[in-house]
């Protein structure tokens, strides 16, 4: 009796393991750029049962995850996201740099080697350095999984896609198509229709109009609205910057639904021997001409039309491959872009910190000290400043006392919190105050000093018609949600890294994670 009971016993045992270990047929990864968490609260009762609510009542919840770097944007999030490591590995430390040879701004993706489809800008996953999620699965699939990313911009739409995925797609600046790079091979044929059918943007645009979905009275998330004016925006294919604008509205998510039930009819998810990946961004950030208005109902609109657009493709997917066979990952990017205005009169302390004034009198320092024969500053970028390294070579001087001495001049200036170098986050000279600084650059593309200002201080580039960046140190609650696939429905109330979403996701396709990854998968989702 006793053998037949541990024989019992066992094969339960087993089936559970087997239950517990299913790989799913379809893996939907969805982020939300610019996502917060207590404006889901903030909004809740606004929102259906099938959308925001359904993730949260249904899924494996964490309350928030944690970025290790500081300036976090979007194309440092996705990478960290999708890799499993932080910038000083993958080498994404921002969505722009700043090439100081042609003094012009250009996304960290460019590469000149590609030619884009339905766009003029030329990029690739390059710069990328550490392989993603949907690269392993292209690895251990022998690219028999189909990997595929839709993105408002290019940044998202190619990280989240990674190196060897079939395809990466975002909505063009200029034409408001589905542009991807040559990078990838090929533009499906539904793509092609979608773009130049009746169902294209540019033949919809002037029927678009964004007004409020709720009475006013239900907007009622925040106490600071000062008007009783119900909004509306029209857009016209002949105003400048149409496309960036409508790109802050409800209408992007609207899109990306658009081209991702395409991909859900043709792409024949989940029928293959092997996963599929759908990588899918959304936007939940202010309308682009409110940006300097962080309490608005257009926001509250925003959240209330995305829950509506998480029902849709949720439903879309449990119809088409079922969530049963399906694993979503939900997430957001872990920061919020604003414009701070400050009423009349109102002092909250700080200053302007003026970056190009900072390095005249560094230049002029330096020349004192070295010699009047070069200019010893190369210019400033992003908080950090990039100091002339070739005529540094040529003087035989030695790099690290430079940086040093420009550092302790820098750290004197008004508004300056910390100023770390270069060379002592490359030989491992920092500290809890610095290890911020360590994971968020790369040392091939980071500047010879960092500079970290003080709360309320405002970066003043002197630029005509730019604003002064006002500098905040908040956090940004950001949750994670893993739902279907057999994952049960759990609320776990500790903070967990960022870089352990990834190894999470291919602990349950059972693949290697990322190369770069040095996280384990989350502990509740290893034993659910």
């Amino acid at each position: 009796m006793r053998k037949i009971l541990s024989s019992l016993i066992l094969l339960l045992a087993v089936t559970n393991m087997d239950a517990q270990l299913q790989a799913p047929k379809l893996v939907v990864c969805i982020t939300v750029d610019q996502l917060r968490g207590e404006y889901i609260d903030y909004f809740y009762n606004t929102f259906g049962e099938r959308g925001f609510k359904r993730l949260l009542n249904q899924g494996l919840v964490y309350q928030n995850i944690r970025f290790e770097f500081s300036d976090i944007d979007q194309a440092s999030a996705f990478a960290t996201l999708f890799t499993g490591s932080n910038p000083v590995f993958h080498g994404i430390h921002s969505n722009r740099i700043y090439d100081f040879e042609k003094e012009r701004e250009i996304s960290i993706l460019y590469d000149s080697e590609f030619l884009g489809n339905y766009t003029r800008d030329n990029y690739s996953p390059k710069a990328l350095i550490s392989s993603t999620i949907g690269d392993e699965l292209k690895i251990a699939s022998k690219g028999r999984s189909d990997v595929f990313a839709i993105a408002p911009d290019a940044e998202s739409a190619i990280i989240s896609a990674g190196h060897a995925a079939n395809g990466a797609f975002w909505m063009d600046n200029y034409n408001g198509k589905w542009a991807t790079t040559t990078y990838y091979k090929g533009v499906p044929w539904y793509v092609d229709r979608y773009n130049n059918g009746t169902e294209a943007l540019s033949a919809r645009l002037n029927q678009m109009t964004w007004t409020p979905s709720l009475s006013l009275d239900q907007y009622n998330g925040f106490p600071y609205l000062l008007d009783d004016i119900p909004f509306k925006y029209t857009f016209n294919e002949k105003t400048a910057n149409v496309y960036l604008n409508l790109k802050t509205t409800p209408f992007i998510n609207k899109e990306i639904n658009r081209l991702a039930l395409q991909f859900l009819e043709y792409a024949a998810f989940g029928t293959r021997s092997t996963p599929d990946m759908l990588a899918l961004t959304y936007y939940a950030g202010n309308y682009r001409p409110l940006m300097n208005k962080e309490y608005n109902r257009e926001i509250q609109d925003l959240y209330y039309q995305l829950d509506k657009d998480l029902e849709q493709l949720l439903d879309a997917i449990d119809k088409k491959v079922g969530l049963q066979n399906t694993l979503i990952v939900f997430t957001g990017t872990g920061y919020f872009r604003s414009e701070e205005e400050y009423p009349e009169g109102l002092l909250l302390g700080g200053g302007d910190f003026h970056p190009k004034r900072c390095i005249a009198l560094l230049n002029m320092y330096l020349m004192a000290v070295y010699g009047q024969e070069q200019n010893w500053v190369t210019g400033y970028y992003n908080q950090q400043i990039f100091l002339n390294r070739k005529a540094i070579e040529t003087a035989k001087l030695d790099l690290a006392e430079v940086q040093q001495k420009s550092a302790e001049f820098v750290q004197e200036f008004s508004g300056v919190q910390l100023v770390t170098t270069d060379r002592s986050l490359l030989i491992g000279e920092w500290n809890e105050g610095t290890a911020k600084f360590r994971h968020g650059t790369h040392h091939l593309g980071r500047g010879d000093l960092i500079i970290e200002l003080q709360p309320g201080w405002k970066v003043n580039l002197e630029n005509p018609g730019e604003k002064a960046k006002v500098v905040r140190h908040n956090a940004v609650i950001t949750p994670l949600v893993f739902l279907g696939n057999g994952v049960k429905p759990q609320h776990i109330y500790r903070e967990v890294k960022a870089t352990e979403v990834a190894p999470s996701v291919t602990h349950v396709l059972r693949i290697r994670p990322p190369n770069a990854s040095q996280s384990v998968p989350l502990f509740e989702l290893m034993n659910n």
